[in-house]
């Protein structure tokens, strides 16, 4: 066996019909990665642990929390693994396992439209406008015990403001690839 052999190869190795960007290729890494810290900070909340949150009212915990929590958490992460789909041939070929649809050629409006309207919400959703625009409004936004938990926050959620802008950017690197097809 030769050290040079790698087991998996990265979407850049060539297994698309036309040449993935490498900073394409890093940025698909990185979507997900950058999901991860919100899906983590949002599992004590599973188990009624307020992570320093302050409300005015209080609230009840329901069992049904838990799944909920750890559903959206994993929901994230699976929609955030679909960008490897714009710079990997499954995103071009439908893998053969695939009833029906295997080993079919996918059109490139099927997954830029989805693309383009998902990091459009999701602009939309985790742009620091709308959320200002919210307590500019007078709809108060959550309260922390202290600084060190806001700062948690903030380092847990603020990489996601960067999904939109990131998926927007692969699919604007899928569509130049696969124009003209």
């Amino acid at each position: 066996m030769r050290l040079t052999t790698v087991p998996h190869p990265s979407p850049t190795v060539g297994d698309t019909a036309r040449p993935v960007p490498r900073w394409a290729a890093r940025t698909a890494r990185a979507i997900p990665l950058l999901i991860l810290p919100s899906c983590l900070w949002r599992l004590p909340f599973a188990f009624d642990y307020e992570m320093g949150q302050v409300y005015a009212v209080h609230k009840t915990w329901h069992w049904w929390v838990i799944p909920y929590v750890f559903g959206l958490s994993l929901l994230s992460e699976a929609l955030a693994y679909l960008s490897f789909g714009l710079v990997a041939r499954w995103g071009e070929v439908a893998p053969a396992w695939i009833p029906i649809a295997g080993g079919r050629r996918i059109p490139p409006l099927a997954a830029i439209i989805p693309a383009a309207l998902g990091a459009l919400g999701l602009i939309a959703l985790w742009s620091p406008l709308p959320l200002a625009l919210l307590h500019i409004g007078g709809i108060p936004l959550i309260g922390y015990s202290n600084g060190w938990w806001k700062a948690l926050a903030a380092a847990a959620t603020l990489p996601l403001s960067l999904w939109g802008p990131l998926l927007l950017a692969l699919t604007y690197a899928y569509y130049r690839r696969r124009r003209g097809e």
